[in-house]
């Protein structure tokens, strides 16, 4: 089963390739040909998820799915959320945001927090939707090399290390990604 993933972020392209069964094979939007910057207007991560799903399915008439993820803290009433990749500013500096993020959080002692990834699989036009959260905590300054956005401060339950100090096999113990797209596998693999 082919699908192409709605993403041309590279870092989400590995986690998900390295947690899929051989029998599904994804396309990403370059592979796919298609270059185009697809807004997420909404204020649920369920909304952007399928609001990228249908850009590319109405694009390729081809199955697809696409996924939105947010870092929600506790003592920031849930920010930054849906804006996660644009917490600083449109121009998606994750050095500038995860700075926004550690001011914001400086007068608070609560430093929980959960990466929340919503999946929308569109599937011969009919919607399916596959959700994954992992709970920790942030950090007081970044910590590791690894990863992308948000990981160099997210330390996740059970875990000493952030997500940047881990190698991907590591971090896909605990990603919220890699439970969402073990959801999206399951319902899969019953398909094929």
């Amino acid at each position: 089963m082919k699908l192409i993933f709605a993403t041309n972020n590279v870092h989400k392209i590995e986690e998900i390739r390295a947690v899929l069964p051989s029998s599904i094979s994804i396309i990403t939007l370059k592979e796919a040909g298609i270059n185009v910057e697809i807004p997420e207007p909404y204020d649920t991560l369920k909304e952007n998820a399928a609001q990228k799903a249908h850009t590319i399915y109405s694009l390729t008439n081809t199955n697809c799915f696409s996924e939105d993820t947010g870092l929600e803290v506790a003592a920031l009433n849930g920010e930054p959320g849906v804006r996660s990749a644009r917490y600083a500013g449109e121009d998606k500096q994750f050095a500038n945001n995860i700075t926004k993020l550690l001011i914001n959080l400086q007068p608070h002692t609560d430093r929980s927090a959960q990466f929340k990834t919503v999946i929308c699989l569109l599937l011969n036009g009919k919607e399916y939707y596959f959700e994954g959260i992992c709970r920790g905590h942030i950090t007081t300054t970044p910590q590791g090399s690894g990863g992308f956005g948000y990981d160099a401060v997210f330390v996740p339950d059970g875990a000493t290390k952030t997500f940047a100090q881990m190698t991907l096999n590591e971090k896909n113990q605990y990603s919220h990604r890699r439970i969402a797209t073990a959801g999206l596998v399951t319902f899969l693999k019953q398909l094929v």
